[in-house]
């Protein structure tokens, strides 16, 4: 982990890597209303993850924005992943809805006992969600949430690269 700060008894980190290779209890997927893996980090939990993570999709049908649902990580390192239907840039409500996507996904976490959560930055490729509001209200939406008693005990963004980095790092060392 590349920086991290304590919240209570869990740990919110910053690191640059693939989510795909992280060896944490489930990572997060900003996934479509349809739940199919196509192209980008979907194609890549498709390919690292094998065939049973789309099949379980298929048998869920369509999510609407906000909600979460929960698969195995097929033969990701992963245990679980956490598909999240976030909202799209310059939708009605966008910093509501992203909010309530990341509680919704704590919450998620939360009920089946992950201890260990790996983010990507939510909606910043193909939804083109701007990267310093989803570094501000991922991180402040996290770090309020990590103030209950919970079994969630780390927090990673896992972000591709220093661009994406950088936000997160700001935000971190704002919140201190």
């Amino acid at each position: 982990m590349s920086e991290e700060m304590q919240v209570q008894r869990a740990i919110i980190g910053l690191m640059i890597g693939d989510l795909t290779d992280l060896a944490v209890d489930a990572i997060v997927y900003y996934a479509r209303p349809d739940l199919i893996l196509s192209s980008g980090f979907g194609g890549a939990i498709a390919t690292k993850g094998g065939p049973k993570i789309q099949e379980d999709l298929k048998k869920l049908g369509r999510v609407k924005t906000t909600e979460v649902v929960i698969t195995s990580g097929g033969t990701l390192k992963s245990k679980y992943i956490l598909h999240a239907v976030g909202p799209k840039f310059q939708e009605e409500n966008l910093e509501d809805k992203l909010r309530d996507t990341m509680l919704n996904v704590l919450r998620k976490a939360e009920e089946n006992k992950i201890q260990s959560l790996a983010f990507p930055a939510m909606g910043t490729g193909f939804y083109g969600v701007p990267l310093d509001l989803c570094a501000g209200i991922m991180f402040s939406t996290v770090k309020e949430y990590l103030k209950k008693e919970l079994s969630l005990k780390e927090v990673i963004f896992c972000l591709r690269d220093s661009r994406e980095y950088e936000p997160f790092q700001r935000k971190m060392k704002e919140m201190q």
